[in-house]
């Protein structure tokens, strides 16, 4: 690694030195847990506006993938407080997982206020480990930034596949590695290690679109975005839909 890159990375740990301490001492997780809800509930309205283009144009192809009877069953992961609901089509029965349970309080408020979304499960899971999820019974998985926090994004990827029926869809919306050599790219080496720390496991770092375009599926509708984001280093993403 180069080492002025090393040289910023330890001048954030210092700054970010007491977070470091209580992560050393596990005591740091189960409060950003308890908090990310009230944070989230805020931070998604924000992304809704900025992102509410590329989110409608993504989302209205979920119709393509209702069954012959016209059912849509969805699965959502990591679907924190609710921040896609809007964007669903009608008469969609979806199904929530989280590895946090302190999300089930503020998803009460965003199915009330998305009326046309039927709500069928909400369940604590990871997404490495969705076994209480029946194998082909999902005829849509959607995962938005999710990956860049879960431990092994093949281990989610193979669990999609298998709880998605034959031809179903696996819709994503995730932040990525920016471009090596861009000043993103720079901001992002320089700020994993401590955003890793502070928010939960997520990392800027991760390829997430070598994954997906590795998993095998039949068809990858996948591109790479700008998001409208100011000084973020959440900024490059990837948008699109796979088909088992």
């Amino acid at each position: 690694m180069a080492l002025h890159i090393l040289f910023f990375q330890i001048c954030v740990g210092i700054v970010a030195l007491p977070i470091h301490i209580l992560n050393f001492f596990s005591l740091w997780s189960p409060i950003v847990r308890k908090a990310l809800p009230y944070l989230l509930e805020r931070f998604t309205k924000t992304v809704n506006k900025q992102m509410g283009e590329h989110k409608r144009d993504l989302f209205r192809h979920l119709d393509d993938f209702r069954s012959p009877s016209g059912e849509l069953k969805v699965l959502e992961i990591g679907c924190g407080t609710g921040a896609n609901f809007e964007f669903f089509p009608a008469r969609c029965k979806v199904t929530l997982v989280d590895p946090n349970p302190n999300f089930k309080n503020f998803l009460s408020k965003s199915l009330s206020d998305n009326e046309h979304v039927n709500f069928e499960n909400f369940l604590v899971a990871s997404g490495e480990d969705m076994s209480l999820v029946a194998s082909g019974s999902q005829d849509v998985v959607i995962c938005t930034l999710v990956m860049c926090s879960v431990h092994n994004i093949d281990a989610v990827i193979s669990e999609i596949k298998r709880v998605l029926r034959p031809g179903g869809g696996f819709f994503f919306i995730e932040h990525v590695l920016a471009d090596p050599g861009s000043w993103d790219y720079f901001f992002q080496l320089i700020l994993d290690p401590t955003w890793v720390q502070i928010l939960d496991g997520c990392r800027l770092t991760k390829e997430t679109w070598k994954n997906i375009e590795n998993a095998k599926f039949s068809d990858v509708k996948l591109r790479h975005i700008k998001a409208p984001f100011k000084c973020s280093p959440l900024k490059p993403h990837i948008i699109g839909y796979a088909v088992k």
